[in-house]
């Protein structure tokens, strides 16, 4: 067994774990491992956003549009597609887009094509939304745990490697002891969300910018290899009350401090759902994150059925990623959106 926390990203500590050096987990987890190299990751959420039949043909050519630029020099190791109907009746096409040098993915944003594209006045009259919301961790700045050593989820699949079994985990807390930073660092908010340019109740083009140390998790389950009854405990007992948990994000979460919050089902690329799902949501601080996670209601009931049911799943694969950011790694921009869309309904 070993520390979440990769041997050449340790220091001293200037804060202790919630555990002692002892403590032997429940069940196995791991988490995923990058090179040496690998000093930052970028994680981008590219979005096309319709409504109703009318305006569906256009969303999925830009959509397409979007994935043809990443086939070009310099794009992504990785993308996910995933689909996203939101709480206003709004269709949302997201890709989620990997690099792991913060350099390549400048070189492929500010190419010709793609910066052109995204820049032109035809995207204001497309009739559709976009969105694109940029994220840059430090590889100190994140944490990831996995139920099983494969399939990779998300971040992962571009760190490429895996860790043997973790300690930190299986106890309220161990979220924040996988973090690298937080062996010196509380990681406290600082600043607000701003409205750089545009006004999200008039469209148009809307930038946002973060603060210090707003938090992102990205929290995924895979049901594919599933069957009989484990089958039928995940999608009658688990998934509506995950999925209620969601809802509550989504439509009431600011007074918990979350800003944002998709529950997004993976399609493959003529658009079919695939057994996965995962919810992202965007967070005031890491401090907020947990006080949900330990105390709320929604999550409560999350976390008392699974570990009631927890035994019947031999094959529910389950994973997250965690982050925490500084200001100028977050870019967040939206064309035509309605206001509710990402962080547009938090900032003022």
């Amino acid at each position: 067994m070993e520390s979440s926390i990769a041997s050449h990203l340790k220091c001293p500590r200037l804060r202790t774990r919630r555990i002692s050096d002892n403590y032997k987990p429940p069940v196995p987890m791991w988490s995923a491992r990058a090179d040496e190299s690998v000093k930052q990751m970028v994680m981008g959420y590219y979005g096309v956003q319709s409504k109703g039949d009318e305006q569906r043909g256009r969303a999925c050519r830009a959509f397409q549009k979007i994935l043809d630029d990443f086939q070009a020099a310099n794009g992504p190791k990785h993308v996910d597609l995933v689909n996203y109907a939101d709480g206003s009746g709004y269709d949302n096409l997201i890709a989620i887009a990997y690099w792991t040098d913060p350099a390549v993915y400048e070189a492929w944003r500010t190419s010709p094509d793609s910066a052109a594209w995204w820049e032109s006045s035809d995207r204001l009259n497309d009739g559709i939304g976009y969105f694109r919301e940029i994220l840059t961790p430090r590889v100190e700045q994140f944490e990831t745990i996995f139920t099983a050593k494969e399939p990779l989820e998300g971040v992962g699949i571009v760190m490429g490697g895996m860790s043997d079994e973790i300690q930190e985990h299986g106890y309220w807390g161990s979220m924040r002891d996988r973090f690298p930073l937080s062996q010196t660092d509380t990681m406290e908010p600082s600043g607000n969300l701003a409205i750089k340019h545009g006004r999200p109740a008039l469209g148009g083009r809307v930038a946002i910018t973060g603060h210090q140390n707003l938090t992102v998790i990205r929290s995924g389950q895979d049901w594919g290899e599933t069957e009989g009854e484990e089958r039928r405990t995940y999608l009658e007992d688990i998934e509506p009350t995950l999925r209620a948990g969601m809802d509550y994000l989504r439509d009431e979460g600011l007074e918990a401090g979350c800003y944002s919050n998709r529950y997004v089902r993976h399609v493959d690329a003529q658009g079919n759902p695939v057994e996965k799902s995962f919810g992202v949501s965007h967070w005031r601080s890491l401090e907020h994150l947990e006080h949900w996670a330990e105390s709320h209601p929604t999550h409560l009931a999350i976390f008392v059925t699974f570990n009631r049911l927890a035994k019947k799943f031999k094959n529910l694969k389950l994973y997250h990623e965690v982050s925490v950011f500084d200001p100028s790694a977050q870019s967040y921009e939206y064309i035509n959106c309605h206001p509710n869309t990402g962080l547009l309904r938090a900032a003022f």
